[in-house]
């Protein structure tokens, strides 16, 4: 296939042989003009190595690839530098000596392109003596583009001994990339993940981050703007804010962007699916969440500093860094408190947060498959119907689904809030307007449904079979949560969930619908 430049359809059966250009190039010039040495996180499937072809074409001199672009009239095409494209995508890498062997070999390719011999016999020493002599044929500074510079800590990293080991070792590569300032034009590492300085680019503390710089917020991703302008004739009744809600919303403190490869096959079938969230695996999220008994609904209440935002590390993961980084989670709003700040995070859009609690729901419940499912569409067409009686079945089943070797083997059920997180990724899951911990003048509402033109507002407790029953409705009416959504065309249920821990079971629902006075 012909190569193309930074944000072209790479999707010939959606195109038929018609190029769509989304030009970001204006932004890899101003990465030229303003630095040198760069880093860019951003979830997977994002266009981060689209990003690093394109560089490495435009450094190359590949002039003609960019006809039509920004770049094309600035840029300075009279020279050629020589590059050196690393990507470590190429399959799982579960050894240091497989890192060794894999990293030589990209070396040797390069080398082997530009006809040169290399003698060197560690990784570290030949990749510094691979820069010194393309400057040495061409007379002219190396490129550097790292694509995925993360993947061998991230392929092991629920194995935190090999994990270090490969870290360290990584550490050793970067750092000749300082080490060889005076022979280098241009460096980009990207990643999903960000890992401190102190651990991985001790050796390269000049790098500039612009994973949360504004400049470069719509770098990677398309805007709302970009796709109506790039793919007009392919937009012919689509509901923009249907789009908006299933794949827009991420936020890189700068104008929201959405998922480029759920836009992409969106335009080519028409059907709004899972896309992005289909081409991952997030197993050890859920086994983080699952371990550290997680409570799922305040996944759309997370406060982070601006500290625990950039960086994390093995050994010490934080989960909620961990969903940031992966695209799991995004950027809600920041507050600013006397030159600290405070990011909120919550989910980008709905096909994330479906898709996660899906996932979360069964793991959290390692219910039989087709059961989970026939009691998943009970309670969608219960709600639906707003037929509470047929939802506390449904509820009741889920729960009496869950195995009890489950329980044995994980103890889940001994944290508090398990019984809320599994109702919590019950609604998620089938795509619903779901609001947690939502907030009133007196009080916050644990969980909050709205179908159609019916909320349903919950309360969850967990007790012991001695307890006095009711205390979950009482609360509700006690706080009067129904009146922050007192309207003529809204009917408000008030429900109280109560959770037996010895009986692992819904012990008792009771629900009150609330009458709006017109």
């Amino acid at each position: 296939m012909k190569k193309l430049p930074i944000g072209l359809q790479t999707f010939p059966e959606l195109i038929n042989e018609n190029y769509y250009y989304v030009d970001k190039t204006s932004l890899i010039a101003h990465m030229l003009e303003t630095g040198k040495y760069y880093f860019l996180s951003r979830p997977r499937r994002f266009g981060k190595s689209l990003l690093i072809s394109t560089l490495a074409s435009a450094f190359a001199g590949e002039e003609t690839l960019f006809k039509g672009l920004y770049l094309e009239k600035n840029w300075d095409w009279s020279k050629q530098y020589p590059v050196i494209h690393i990507s470590f995508g190429r399959g799982v890498i579960g050894s240091i000596e497989l890192l060794n062997k894999t990293f030589v070999s990209i070396l040797n390719e390069v080398a082997e392109n530009y006809a040169v011999c290399l003698m060197e016999d560690t990784p570290s020493n030949r990749f510094s003596e691979l820069i010194r002599a393309l400057q040495q044929l061409t007379g002219l500074p190396v490129v550097i583009l790292v694509d995925e510079y993360d993947k061998p800590i991230l392929d092991n990293i629920d194995n935190e001994e090999l994990a270090l080991t490969i870290r360290e070792a990584l550490k050793g590569i970067y750092s000749v990339i300082k080490d060889s300032d005076k022979h280098i034009k241009f460096a980009l590492l990207t990643g999903v993940s960000k890992f401190s300085k102190i651990s991985l680019f001790s050796g390269l503390n000049n790098l500039k981050d612009i994973t949360l710089d504004s400049d470069y917020a719509t770098l990677c991703g398309y805007t709302e703007q970009e796709i109506q302008q790039v793919f007009t004739d392919r937009l012919e009744g689509v509901d923009f804010k249907e789009l908006a809600s299933w794949y827009n919303g991420y936020n890189f403190l700068g104008e929201k962007v959405y998922n480029p490869f759920g836009v992409l096959l969106f335009l080519d079938k028409k059907q709004f699916k899972n896309y992005w969230f289909e081409t991952g695996n997030p197993s050890f999220l859920l086994k983080l969440i699952r371990e550290r008994q997680y409570s799922l609904p305040d996944m759309e209440n997370i406060m982070l500093s601006e500290a625990a935002m950039g960086s994390f590390d093995i050994g010490e993961i934080k989960l909620e860094s961990l969903l940031f980084q992966t695209g799991y989670l995004t950027i809600d709003r920041v507050e600013n408190l006397a030159g600290n700040f405070f990011y909120y995070l919550t989910y980008p859009n709905r096909e994330v947060k479906a898709s996660l609690n899906y996932y979360l729901l069964e793991n959290l419940t390692h219910a039989n498959l087709t059961q989970g499912t026939q009691n998943q569409m009970q309670i969608y067409k219960a709600l639906a119907a707003a037929n509470l009686e047929a939802l506390q079945q449904a509820l009741r089943a889920i729960f009496a689904s869950i195995p009890n070797d489950w329980y044995r083997k994980n103890q889940i059920a001994n944290y508090e809030g398990y019984y809320a997180s599994i109702v919590y990724s019950c609604f998620c899951a089938l795509g619903l307007t779901v609001i947690a911990e939502d907030t009133t003048n007196l009080g916050r509402i644990d969980l909050t449904v709205i179908v159609d033109n019916n909320v349903f507002i919950i309360e969850f407790k967990a007790v012991t079979q001695a307890a006095q029953q009711g205390t979950a409705l009482a609360q509700i009416k006690a706080k009067n949560y129904q009146q922050k959504y007192l309207s003529a065309d809204k009917s408000v249920f008030l429900i109280g969930m109560e959770f037996d821990k010895q009986q692992r079971n819904l012990s008792f629902f009771e629900w009150e619908k609330f009458r709006c006075v017109e």
